[in-house]
């Protein structure tokens, strides 16, 4: 049974997230459907990260196999058509070896979370940005990010409603930079935490706001309490951009 690695991007906020759920529309659902229009055959698909209910992709991975051995360009182009008008795009389509799996082959995942610091409101990138009217200092931030850098135990920044088996992880990367108006925060690590992120950014904008200084984070992260951490940023901000296999 062939094998199809499928790059995916999506606007995460009409859908519940990635996984199937019952209290709504995922964006799983959206592509197993149209794989059922397809080619009539239900499937399940697996995704390399299970992105929150408004968490957007554009470098997301799934695989599934099908029954038939379709070319790598009628598999794309037959579900982008059944997709429409969702806001997902299939943006290549790979066949690959029986042992890929989007989730388990996965060496690193990286996000990218975007913040627009200025007074007036979001317009063009409404939904697609944390907007913070109070000035923020990224420097700063990126200097107080770097304690969580290294292998920790993130219970503070992970949701009470986390299923992982460990709240361990090894954070690779956490980088804050400006580009003019625009604050971009990209974080790698092999897996994350439920919230892990978001929680991550909202405490990192309390720095940011001089609130809280980089000892403020040091001692939130060594708490291992949900409680020290801060507000959770909104889903919006948050890209899934790519895998690493």
């Amino acid at each position: 049974m062939p094998r199809y690695r499928l790059l995916i991007e999506y606007d995460g906020a009409p859908f519940v997230g990635w996984q199937r759920q019952a209290n709504g529309r995922s964006v799983q659902q959206a592509i197993e459907e149209a794989v059922a229009a397809f080619c009539g055959e239900t499937v399940r698909i697996g995704g390399a990260g299970r992105t929150d209910a408004g968490v957007h992709a554009s470098g997301q991975v799934a695989h599934l196999d099908l029954a038939r051995d379709w070319p790598q360009d009628t598999v794309r182009d037959a579900l982008n058509a059944h997709l429409r008008p969702e806001p997902v795009a299939i943006l290549a389509v790979a066949r690959v070896g029986d042992g890929f799996d989007a989730r388990h082959s996965a060496i690193r995942r990286h996000y990218r979370y975007l913040i627009i610091n200025r007074r007036a409101p979001l317009a063009l990138e409404r939904g697609k940005a944390w907007h913070v009217a109070r000035p923020l200092d990224h420097a700063a931030m990126h200097m107080a990010a770097q304690v969580l850098v290294g292998k920790h135990d993130f219970t503070t920044f992970r949701s009470t409603e986390c299923q992982s088996a460990s709240p361990v992880r090894t954070l690779d990367r956490l980088d804050v930079s400006r580009q003019g108006e625009r604050l971009v925060i990209e974080a790698s690590a092999r897996s994350f935490l439920h919230n892990q992120v978001r929680s991550m950014v909202g405490s990192l904008k309390l720095v940011g706001e001089g609130r809280w200084s980089a000892q403020d984070l040091a001692a939130a992260l060594a708490a291992r309490d949900r409680r020290a951490c801060g507000p959770v940023a909104p889903p919006d901000g948050l890209c899934l951009v790519q895998v690493d296999y």
